[in-house]
C-alpha cells in the first residue's frame, strides 16, 4: 500500500493529511478555505488519490499560511507514500481545458525541487481566495515532495477556470508520474541509480 500520514503543527497552522496513491479519488477536506478545498478535490479526483486533509489555521488573518502549509504537508505525504520511487513512471504531463481556459502541467519526481509557474490570472481574487496563493501551494509542494513541476496556464479569461485547469492538470500529471511502469520491474527510473 502506497499510503502516508503526515502531521504538521506550527504556531500558525495544524495540518493532518492521510493519503492513498492507489485510491479511488475520494476526498474529505476541511481547511477553512472553501475554494481551496474545491481545488484540492480536483487533485484527488483526477489523480485518483484518496485524500483526507484537516487544517486549522490563522485564517482570521488571511489564508496564506493554511494554503502554503497544506502544500508543504501534501508534498511530504507524497514523498513518504512513493518511497524509494523504484518502478514508477517518474514523469507525468497533462493538458486540461475548461471552456476558454487551458493549462499544461509537467512533473518530474526527480528528487530535486523546482517550480516554473506561468499563470497570469485575470483577477486577484476568486471570491475571497487570493489567486497568488496558487503559486504558494505549489511552491510548498515542490520543496517537500522534491519534485520538478512546470505549470503553464496557456489561456483563459475566467480566473476560476484558469485555476481549475491548473489543479486538474496537476492531478492528472501526478497520477501519470506515480503510476508503476510494468516494464521497469522495480528498477530505479534514473541512470544515476537513485532519485
Amino acid at each position: 500500500m502506497r499510503t502516508a500520514t503526515i502531521e504538521r503543527n506550527t504556531l500558525e497552522t495544524k495540518i493532518h493529511i492521510t493519503l492513498n496513491l492507489d485510491g479511488q479519488g475520494d476526498a474529505k477536506l476541511d481547511t477553512g478555505v472553501p475554494f481551496f478545498e474545491h481545488m484540492l478535490d480536483q487533485i484527488a479526483r483526477h489523480g485518483m488519490i484518496d485524500l483526507n486533509i484537516n487544517a486549522e489555521g490563522d485564517t482570521h488573518i488571511d489564508d496564506h499560511h493554511t494554503v502554503e502549509d497544506v502544500g508543504i504537508t501534501f508534498g511530504q505525504a507524497i514523498a513518504q507514500a512513493v518511497g524509494d520511487k523504484k518502478g514508477i513512471t517518474r514523469y507525468g504531463h497533462a493538458y486540461v481545458p475548461l471552456d476558454e481556459a487551458l493549462s499544461r502541467v509537467v512533473i518530474d519526481l526527480s528528487g530535486r525541487p523546482g517550480l516554473v509557474f506561468n499563470a497570469d490570472f485575470t483577477r486577484e481574487k476568486i471570491g475571497n481566495f487570493e489567486t497568488e496563493l496558487v503559486f504558494e501551494f505549489f511552491q510548498g509542494f515542490v520543496n517537500h515532495a522534491n519534485a520538478t513541476v512546470h505549470i503553464d496556464c496557456l489561456r483563459g479569461h475566467n480566473s476560476h477556470h484558469q485555476a481549475e485547469t491548473i489543479f486538474k492538470a496537476f492531478g492528472r500529471a501526478l497520477r501519470m508520474a506515480l503510476t508503476p511502469d510494468e516494464r521497469m520491474q522495480g528498477k530505479m527510473p534514473s541512470t544515476k541509480g537513485s532519485l
